[in-house]
């Protein structure tokens, strides 16, 4: 569950940063317009998969190197 909302979360960081450099949106590219179903679908899940990373701040599990 982590590495999927990680891999969302860093879909929807490079979406905005090509929004941001060229205002080019990829998912209201690739699902018809930003006020598709389906784009705002895709929108909802990326959101949820952030909300969801607020936890990882949280997260007391020590990891070596």
């Amino acid at each position: 569950m982590n590495k999927t909302a990680l891999t969302l979360i860093i879909i929807g960081a490079i979406n905005w940063l090509l929004v941001g450099l060229f205002r080019y949106d990829v998912v209201a590219a690739l699902f018809g317009g930003t006020t598709s179903v389906v784009s705002r679908i895709v929108y909802v899940i990326i959101g949820l998969a952030g909300l969801y990373a607020i936890s990882f701040l949280f997260n007391d599990e020590r990891r070596s190197v």
